[in-house]
């Protein structure tokens, strides 16, 4: 059965502001010191997904940019442009129509763009496992990852092994918990974090969306009747910023019994915000991650990034200190999760050239 990888990388980043912005997105930043983050989803997909099979759905306004920042990963027709940001849902169902109707039924791989993961190999034999789970079974599949320690900025899903099987069966998942909530949680072992990593077949999940989303198929039933005929951008301009916004946890994953899941322990981390770089990037004998130029001076477990500008800090604790396109952030890093609102108040103010 033919196999595609569907990268999701339409969102903004924006607990990375002020390096990430709309027309560089958190996808398009090199956060991990080695290449951009959606070229590293791309390549650690080698041998897994053949390079001619991997699809991107993204914003139509970061495409070109896309395209030039991979290098020749991705075909210019195998990128998928959204006219508006509808949610997960949308974005995956939008893929699962393109891929029937165009190349045919098949295992779907459909993946986050801007995740870490340290060890690949171990990552693809869960691939390969999720992947012939979905050929055989006929479910929806999802990564679970192996929590090790009580993260409140994930979610997570608990499950209980099937008989005489590696994987899991799916008994629900868990929105962000509280400290404690989080603790009980990686303390009894039948919780994992929720990865966002799902597997199934574009024919199952489309499935899915007839029986549980029923208004949002209606719409892909729509656009996939435009495909391939002169109409086909202009209805889709015309009908996406239409369909509901919902994610695909929500929408369906939740409200589907007997999901599957397969158990990872590969180094994954979101890379959410600052204050998880130190879990991706190399620290000083401090404990600072340092980018670009700077001078530190009795500073410690601080994240000091610029591109330009010299960044200079003495006597400082825990803070980040980000310097981008005339912009600088400062802030304590228990706080990182929070820039976002420092978006939405330029937003509010009008200060475009700011975001």
């Amino acid at each position: 059965m033919k196999r595609y990888g569907v990268i999701m990388a339409g969102g903004s980043g924006t607990r990375f502001w002020p390096l990430s912005r709309e027309a560089r997105p958190k996808q398009f930043l090199d956060l991990c010191g080695t290449d951009k983050m959606i070229n590293l989803t791309i390549d650690r997909l080698q041998g897994v997904v053949e390079p001619e099979n991997i699809f991107v759905v993204t914003n139509e306004k970061q495409a070109d940019a896309l395209l030039q920042i991979t290098e020749g990963r991705v075909s210019t027709e195998h990128v998928l442009r959204e006219p508006a940001a509808r949610n997960t849902a949308a974005c995956i169902g939008y893929a699962a129509v393109e891929l029937l109707h165009k190349y045919g039924d098949g295992v779907m791989c459909v993946l986050a763009s801007d995740h870490y993961i340290k060890d690949e190999d171990a990552y693809r034999k869960v691939l390969e496992q999720a992947i012939s789970l979905a050929e055989t079974t006929d479910r929806l599949i999802t990564i679970g990852i192996k929590a090790t320690f009580p993260s409140t900025g994930y979610g997570y899903i608990k499950s209980h092994p099937a008989e005489n099987e590696t994987y899991r069966i799916v008994d629900e998942f868990v929105e962000k918990p509280q400290a404690e909530v989080a603790k009980m949680y990686v303390e009894s072992g039948e919780y994992v974090w929720n990865s966002g990593m799902f597997v199934w077949k574009a024919s199952t999940i489309l499935e899915k969306f007839r029986q549980l989303l029923p208004d949002i198929y209606e719409y892909m039933m729509k656009i996939q009747a435009a495909m391939q005929t002169p109409e086909e951008e202009q209805v889709i301009k015309e009908l996406y910023p239409q369909i509901p916004k919902i994610s695909i946890d929500y929408g369906i994953m939740e409200r589907t019994e007997g999901v599957l899941m397969v158990e990872g322990d590969f180094g994954w981390n979101d890379i959410g915000s600052w204050d998880a770089l130190p879990g991706v990037r190399e620290a000083d004998e401090n404990g600072n991650i340092l980018h670009g130029d700077h001078v530190i001076i009795n500073s410690e477990n601080c994240i000091c990034y610029t591109n330009d500008k010299l960044i200079a800090a003495v006597g400082v604790k825990d803070l980040v200190i980000v310097e981008s396109d005339g912009a600088i952030l400062v802030c304590a890093k228990e706080c990182s999760q929070e820039t976002k609102f420092v978006v939405q108040k330029l937003t509010e103010l009008g200060k475009e050239k700011y975001l």
